[in-house]
């Protein structure tokens, strides 16, 4: 039993040790320029660069009935802007205008 478990405990040795010799090669995963959720999102600086970037966060937002708010923006290739979806404050008398196209 004991000559099965130690066999077991090299192989898995073995295997780890295969995988922590392999980089992690995370500049293969394919990042979208675009992406969000009901809670906010981030838009790639070479995407703002060439369509509307607020008119493309106000209209994520009114997807889920919120509003936008801008967070931060990293103005270089490769930086990122950073919005938030809030909902509508108080006061406001309709639901934020969806745009159609």
């Amino acid at each position: 039993m004991r000559i099965i478990a130690a066999a077991g405990l090299l192989a898995s040795l073995v295997v780890s040790g295969m995988l922590a010799s392999q980089p992690a090669r995370a500049d293969l995963l394919p990042v979208p320029p675009f992406k969000g959720n009901d809670t906010g999102g981030i838009i790639a600086y070479s995407m703002a660069t060439q369509v509307d970037a607020r008119q493309v966060a106000v209209d994520h937002c009114a997807r889920y009935g919120k509003v936008v708010k801008f967070l931060a923006v990293q103005a270089y290739e490769g930086g990122y802007i950073s919005f938030a979806c809030r909902w509508v404050p108080y006061g406001a008398a309709d639901r934020p205008i969806r745009t159609l196209y």
